[in-house]
């Protein structure tokens, strides 16, 4: 049987990969079929090494000291990377219960999030200071630690929303402190060796640590790469190095410092996102529309280059026995590019536009009555064009370098050109807490948590694709002014009229935001009660700093807006009563209010901050009450938890941007007053059969729904004015993650060999929804009224959920006297794709619009509601994991 301290855990496996130098980047590579070849000798040649292990019935006491190499925690995003989305799956694994420490990694390939909160929710330390982003409040896993397997795998100290823990108080969804300390790694060398056919082929990492010195030296550092030709989706690729360092001092048995850097720059092609009528035609689910071939060979036209070089700078003083103090500060400066292809007055480039389909030809769901447009020969010609040759249904770089020399050589400008959007950050961030151990039974901690972001966020052009010059106008705006006048300018102040390659243009700003947060907690041990009650006040400042004088707002959005100052804080409160023979039952409840994030994904303070300094209408300070019960056992043969939440937000704030199709602009979308309710049920249950075999069962059943109609403003970037009404969006649900999940797992392990097989299930899988569909204006204009006058709202999109069977084995041998573990970890054996793990609704309406009296003019014969973007899971996957520790 495993260790109860690591029984969360399915077991390490990780990429295997030779670092050689790659063509198309700063690194190439040998070709993958020697990498596979190099992988499965090593592996035979571990299999015919006699493990050296003992063959008694309670093999694990004896190899506990290596089960770690067993552990897989692998991220989410580690496994998703290609992904637009900019959310990380939200990771928490308190070993306290069994639920929460085991959804991780179970349920990741969906996407899953832990009761269906957003990542900002969910708090990450790092040496007691909190590193999620002061700017969009949440913490990037993959741009920051991605990688560094052998840093963060054995250094978290997890908590769920109700746990106590000495850094701070645990957040909605759970927080999570890394021990970044030398001190914290075994001394020794580990190699690892990994390969998979996932996004990325392959990995190498190196680790050396020296333990701690007679000297009071401790040292450790590892360095890793993650390398792709060519991922799941085809045109994409992979290249990410990584690298961990850190060192620190023990002077003596008060004092020590800790001394830590580290960054993962990498640079890859991501995957896109379809309909299902591209995925049919393409008989591809991860069918990959943002690549074509430019003289033979596959370009991306979606490239992400990422760098966070992080720091950590840590003193602990131990005042007293009973009284220590930790205080670190925490710098970065990242860097996140991403390019895209663009039209200028051309035809739109993406293979899988709306137009390209055929059913924009054909009424393929029999939905309209006039049929003037029904061509079923335009839609066998287009049915024909797709599935006739894979080039067809790609990107066309050839003809967009055509398209371009024939605007050349007209005096034209680019037709096409590619941009990079750039969001950096700096970041300082300052945190210090002081654990008190008052007695025996009473403990105290107070805190503080200081944060300054500063984050700039430009877009420059990347590409020219062999045009000559690019006017530095908004071509949006042309139409509804004339090109000379000075609103359709991007930036007054430009000097030159003319674009040219490396040129900032379209929008320039910085935002700036400063935090700073006091708390303290409580915990008192009385009898069967283990009781806590904590509180935090902190306050919030932000302002933008335009570096453009657009031209729509010429007297907003140069220079620095206004500054606004947001006050919050809350309190939290829980009780564990322990009634002796493994039986536990807890409750607690909180009431927090929490600062609007600057941006972020869904999320915003500021109206269009890539037009002005205006900060959103009613902006205001979030209210989020939450209670909690849970039963827990803690038996000879069973570990259970059984726990039902509850979470009231109110006053919550919510920003998007898109193509509004009726009014056709571009459109900046605030709600406010946004409220949601969040509920449910978690189970998890270990159940031990044998002392070699185990029963694991985890599932959960919520809701996470809008719970009223919602005040909405809209700003067009066609005109810069704005327009309010009301979302009908009561009753649509979180999006991107399974709120009914089910799982149940077979554990086995005889002579050092470790076996699992897990089948898991995912329900109700929700996309996000479109909010312009659901305007009140929208809906009388598209005929959505019953009879009695009511609106008719349209349903919220789903994708499909279903079975996915996984498993996994394990073995460790002896080389020379040293571990050699061998994984081996398969997703989805049997290859269900057809499950969704995000997607979103198209906000574009199925009829045009008559842009001179507002109505409803034509219906067209594509159909976007029946139309929503969708993204599949990969199918059968592995991981070979090797790694010997000397």
């Amino acid at each position: 049987m495993r260790s109860e301290k690591n029984c969360h855990y399915l077991g390490q496996l990780r990429l295997f990969c030779i670092s050689l130098w790659r063509k198309s980047s700063v690194f190439q590579f040998l070709p993958m079929r020697k990498n596979l070849l190099f992988a499965i000798a090593t592996l035979m040649l571990a299999m015919s090494v006699r493990a050296q292990q003992p063959s008694t019935g309670n093999t694990v006491q004896a190899e506990s000291e290596d089960e770690s190499e067993f552990v897989f925690t692998e991220s989410e995003l580690d496994m998703n990377e290609d992904s637009d989305v900019s959310q990380d799956v939200i990771q928490i694994s308190s070993s306290s219960n069994m639920y929460t420490s085991n959804i991780g990694y179970t349920f990741s390939p969906l996407w899953f999030r832990f009761r269906a909160l957003d990542q900002r929710y969910s708090d990450t330390y790092m040496n007691g200071v909190l590193v999620n982003s002061a700017e969009s409040g949440s913490f990037g896993f993959s741009p920051s630690i991605g990688g560094l397997n052998d840093a963060y795998n054995r250094s978290g100290d997890y908590s769920s929303p109700f746990e106590t823990n000495t850094y701070g108080i645990a957040a909605l969804g759970g927080s999570n402190n890394y021990n970044f300390r030398a001190n914290n790694y075994a001394a020794g060398h580990k190699i690892t060796l990994s390969g998979t056919n996932r996004n990325y082929r392959a990995r190498a990492i190196y680790s050396f640590g020296t333990g701690v010195k007679q000297n009071g030296w401790a040292f450790f550092g590892t360095v890793g790469y993650r390398w792709a030709n060519e991922g799941v989706g085809e045109g994409t690729f992979y290249n990410s190095l990584s690298y961990f360092l850190t060192l620190q001092k023990m002077f003596n048995q008060k004092h020590s410092l800790s001394l830590t850097t580290w960054g993962t720059p990498t640079e890859r092609g991501q995957q896109g996102i379809s309909t299902d009528e591209a995925y049919w035609l393409a008989n591809d689910y991860q069918y990959n529309p943002y690549w074509g071939y430019q003289d033979g060979k596959k370009r991306n036209s979606r490239v992400v280059n990422t760098f966070e070089p992080s720091a950590l700078l840590t003193w602990d003083f131990n005042i007293k026995d009973n009284l220590k103090l930790v205080t670190t500060l925490y710098g970065k400066y990242g860097m996140d590019a991403r390019s895209r292809l663009q039209y200028n007055n051309s035809l739109n480039p993406k293979p899988d536009y709306w137009k390209n389909f055929p059913s924009y030809n054909y009424d393929v769901w029999d939905l309209v009555d006039d049929t003037s447009n029904d061509d079923l020969a335009a839609w066998q010609e287009s049915y024909d064009f797709w599935r006739a040759d894979k080039a067809n249904r790609q990107i066309q770089w050839d003809r967009i370098y055509y398209a371009n020399q024939q605007m050349n050589a007209v005096g034209g400008e680019a037709a096409y050109y590619m941009l990079k959007r750039h969001s950096n950050q700096f970041a300082l961030h300052l945190g210090s807490t002081l654990n008190w151990d008052i007695d025996r039974s009473s403990k105290l901690q107070v805190g503080v948590q200081l944060a300054s972001n500063t984050g700039m966020h430009y877009q420059t052009l990347s590409d020219m694709l062999g045009a000559n010059y690019l006017h530095n106008v908004n071509n949006y705006a042309i139409g509804t002014y004339a090109g000379s006048d000075p609103r359709v300018q991007y930036d007054l102040n430009a000097t030159a009229s003319n674009l040219s390659k490396g040129d900032r243009f379209g929008y320039d700003y910085n935002i700036v935001v400063q935090k700073a947060t006091a708390w303290a907690q409580y915990t008192k041990d009385q009898g069967i009660s283990h009781s806590f009650i904590s509180a935090k006040i902190g306050g919030t400042q932000m302002w933008r700093d335009g570096k453009m004088r657009n031209g729509l707002f010429a007297d907003n959005s140069y220079g620095k807006s206004g500054t606004a100052r947001f006050l919050d804080g809350g309190f939290k409160m829980g009780t564990n009563l322990n009634f002796g023979k493994g039986h536990v039952v807890g409750f607690g409840v909180s009431y927090m209010t929490n600062a609007p994030q600057a941006s972020g994904w869904g999320t915003g303070a500021f109206q269009a901050p890539e037009m002005n300094n205006n900060f959103i209408d009613g902006l205001k300070v979030e209210h989020i009450a939450s209670a909690e019960i849970g039963y827990a056992v803690n038996l000879s043969w069973m570990r259970a938890n059984l726990t039902a939440y509850y979470m009231h937000g109110t006053r919550l704030n919510e920003w998007q941007n898109y193509f509004y199709d009726d009014v056709n602009s571009f459109t900046y979308v605030s709600m406010t007053g946004v409220e949601k309710d969040y509920y449910g049920v978690e189970l998890g249950i270990k159940f031990k059969v044998t002392t070699a075999f185990s029963i694991d069962v985890l599932g959960s059943m919520g809701d996470a729904k809008y719970m009223k109609d919602t005040d909405v403003s809209y700003l067009l970037s066609t005109e810069g004015t704005v327009t309010k009404e009301t979302v009908y969006n009561k009753g649509m649900r979180e999006a991107g993650t399974p709120l009914t999940v089910g799982s149940i797992a077979l554990n086995y392990n005889i002579r050092g060999w470790w076996l699992t097989l897990k089948g898991n299930y995912y329900d109700r899988i929700y996309l996000s929804y479109a909010p312009s569909l659901r305007y009140q204006s929208t809906l009388i204009r598209s005929g959505a009224v019953d009879n009695d006058g009511s609106l008719i709202v349209p349903e919220q999109a789903k994708g499909n959920g279903g079975f996915m069977l996984d498993g996994s084995i394990g073995h460790q041998f002896r080389i020379a006297g040293h571990p050699l573990s061998v994984n081996l970890m398969a997703t989805n054996i049997l290859n269900n794709r057809k499950m969704v793990n995000r997607g979103w609704e198209q906000s574009r309406s199925s009829y045009t619009t008559d842009q001179t009296t507002g109505e409803k003019s034509t219906i067209r014969t594509y159909n976007f509601q029946m139309n929503p973007m969708k993204a599949y899971v990969q199918g059968f996957n592995f991981m070979l994991n090797l790694n010997y520790r000397f």
